[in-house]
């Protein structure tokens, strides 16, 4: 902790337990069986759908979603507890977005469960997953998406690490990590020396 009293600014810095999750690969291991979970999940619920017309040719399925997300039963809650996402929601569905967003859903699932299965920019199919479950609790749908997105949020948060035993391990470093503006030759160097003191 940093800076003492009136008008002085406090640093409270992570426990060590945290800080070793989050950043040191020796503890990488920890975030893989996640990582291929989550990965599995988002590309099986992608199978179906870039296989089926219903979703790959006028997105008659997303349509149907849509439909029932927006509409106000008589009696009982709707489905949508917001009424901004709900207009929002019907305004993509009087425009038919439905049409080409469909595909944009189902390339996106299994786009972002091969990225977490490969552990290719680990960190960012997370997060367009995490936007996925977010959009689809908004709209009614709890299903298994609290869970999916505990575990995106996870990943997001040891995105230094959670890919380390995937491509990210080369990816990260050949392209300059944010914390360094160098660009390094070898994915050792990207990383804290504790796992060189390891080896």
């Amino acid at each position: 902790m940093a800076g003492h009293g009136p008008g002085r600014a406090y640093v409270v810095d992570e426990p060590g337990v945290v800080k070793n999750l989050l950043q040191n690969p020796t503890w990488s291991w920890i975030f893989l069986p996640l990582r291929l979970w989550l990965g599995y999940e988002w590309i099986n619920a992608a199978t179906h759908k870039v296989t089926s017309p219903a979703w790959m040719d006028g997105g008659a399925a997303l349509q149907g979603f849509w439909t029932r997300a927006v509409s106000i039963p008589a009696e009982g809650r709707p489905a949508i507890a917001f009424d901004w996402y709900r207009e929002f929601i019907n305004f993509m569905l009087v425009n038919e977005w439905y049409s080409w967003f469909a595909k944009l859903i189902a390339v996106g699932q299994m786009a972002v469960g091969i990225a977490l299965i490969v552990g290719a920019f680990t960190a960012i199919a997370a997060f367009f997953g995490l936007t996925m479950n977010v959009s689809f609790v908004l709209a009614g749908s709890a299903s298994t998406n609290a869970v999916l997105l505990l575990a995106a949020l996870m990943l997001i948060l040891g995105w230094k690490v959670a890919g380390y035993w995937g491509l990210d391990r080369w990816l990260l470093p050949a392209l300059g990590t944010p914390w360094t503006r160098e660009r390094v030759r070898s994915p050792r160097a990207a990383y804290p020396r504790a796992l060189h003191a390891a080896d």
